[in-house]
């Protein structure tokens, strides 16, 4: 086992906000499920990370009851599910360590938000050394709202963005068809 699955962010809290219905890829629970298995059969480390908000009262707060896997999607005893407050699933847990420990190079990006924690994870990833897929329909996000005019950049953009900003820089770019082989 050299290589991880790392699934980020594949929570009901998500599913509690009014744009969940926008989402870029309605089916990310069987696309990760399709890794999931696929990283069993090989013998990989799957690493489940939660986003986790303490004390904000919305939908990332533990309180909430949201902060935990969607429906479907279940880790094995033996498969780490750590928690994180920040974008990327380094800084706040002990992910690299895990990692690691286990000779772990080879890391596998799947989860929820392409853009955001998704991304940022690849990057983080890559930039402490380890080769990372970014397998970008096993991920999932919103259209986003310029924060100044308001206008709105869809999901298939945001998409697109995401791999022109990653490919050959940060990480190589696939789908689970092409590392399933299941088309």
């Amino acid at each position: 086992m050299n290589r991880a699955l790392i699934v980020i962010d594949v929570q009901e809290s998500f599913r509690q906000r009014p744009n969940w219905a926008e989402v870029s890829n309605p089916d990310i629970v069987g696309k990760v499920n399709q890794l999931v298995d696929l990283a069993r059969a090989e013998d990989d480390l799957v690493v489940w990370v939660l986003h986790s908000e303490p004390g904000t009262k919305d939908v990332f707060d533990p309180a909430s009851g949201y902060v935990r896997l969607i429906e479907g999607l279940q880790p094995r005893a033996d498969e780490p599910l750590l928690t994180k407050t920040s974008h990327n699933a380094f800084t706040t847990t002990n992910l690299q360590q895990t990692l690691t420990a286990r000779g772990i190079r080879d890391l596998r990006i799947s989860g929820i938000r392409t853009e955001q924690c998704c991304e940022t994870t690849t990057r983080v990833a890559s930039d402490l050394g380890f080769e990372v897929t970014f397998v970008t329909d096993a991920t999932a996000t919103t259209p986003i709202a310029h924060w100044r005019t308001g206008a709105v950049l869809g999901t298939e953009d945001i998409v697109a963005r995401t791999e022109y900003a990653l490919a050959g820089r940060f990480a190589s770019i696939a789908t689970v068809a092409e590392l399933t082989g299941v088309r």
